[in-house]
């Protein structure tokens, strides 16, 4: 009897399966993209953090949170490395609620953490259908597999290659078509038709996206840098920012962390050195 009811079960689920539509083929391959904070020697781009951070305000933080990061990281070396003045005034444009306030509410210090959308659960919920991903570490959320023999490398400090989650934010945001590629086809080869209410990501898995387009060129005003010179203010620079604001907001103590690493290898090497030659000296007129 318990053999019969696992017997029709997997055929109720075969069914289910061969009943449902087919979805479209697997997302395009992601490109690896030359970021500065890469290899044993990468470090963040200051400027670029902080263009990044414009884009995530401007843009992404109407709809994602970032609840892992308090205004003073923003001020912390190896960051953005905005002035201790620039985040105080940053902070104060918020209202942070805190119980113990007069009014429930209070301007921000640089203590509090990223306020968020200011909607709840629920009205995020009923606006977009599901609550939308927070930020903090989205960008470590991707792994990215290696063939052999190049996963042995992960073996090794500093040379994994661990940037897929920033390469993949910034392929999704860049991937965007208004019509479906006719090339695009379902599992079974079919035309691939979006579902109503989606739209068409060429590096989405299933390419069908509940996300629209949230960038355009020339959306963010980005300042000239001090020497005067400026950067493309397009969708693949506002994509590359923002990936690069999402990675150091994943891990913003990579280039310390790196340091140490390159600091404990070399003591290592030369510890391995000096037993050596302990052992040279201890045992060079002992006969075996």
């Amino acid at each position: 009897m318990k053999m019969s009811k696992i017997i029709l079960g997997a055929l109720a689920m075969s069914a289910l399966l061969g009943a449902s539509p087919s979805f479209a083929a697997e997302a395009v391959a992601v490109k690896r993209e030359p970021w500065t904070f890469a290899g044993i020697f990468g470090t963040y781009d200051r400027n670029q953090l902080q263009r990044g951070f414009q884009v995530f305000r401007e843009v992404c933080a109407s709809c994602h949170g970032a609840n892992l990061m308090a205004f003073r990281n923003l001020a912390e070396p190896g960051g953005p490395e905005f002035s201790e003045a620039q985040v105080k005034a940053l902070a104060a444009e918020y209202e942070i609620v805190d119980p113990a306030a007069e009014g429930g509410k209070r301007p921000g210090i640089l203590a509090d953490r990223w306020p968020g959308t200011g909607q709840s659960e629920a009205d995020q919920v009923a606006a977009f259908g599901i609550v939308p991903p927070d930020f903090s570490v989205l960008a470590k959320a991707r792994g990215t597999p290696q063939s052999f023999p190049w996963f042995i490398l992960n073996y090794f400090p500093g040379t994994a290659y661990a940037e897929g989650g920033p390469d993949y934010i910034h392929a999704l945001l860049t991937g965007y078509e208004e019509e479906v590629p006719a090339d695009i086809k379902n599992a079974d080869g079919t035309p691939f038709t979006l579902p109503e209410g989606k739209y068409f990501n060429e590096y989405f898995p299933g390419h069908a996206i509940g996300m629209p387009s949230p960038m355009t060129d020339g959306q963010v005003v980005y300042a000239a840098a001090e020497d005067g010179s400026t950067v493309p203010q397009t969708v693949d620079q506002y994509s590359r920012d923002v990936s690069a604001f999402m990675m150091w907001m994943a891990e913003p103590h990579l280039v310390a962390r790196k340091q140490a690493g390159l600091q404990v290898m070399l003591f290592l090497v030369l510890f391995a050195g000096l037993l050596y030659a302990v052992k040279r000296r201890v045992w060079s007129k002992i006969e075996h």
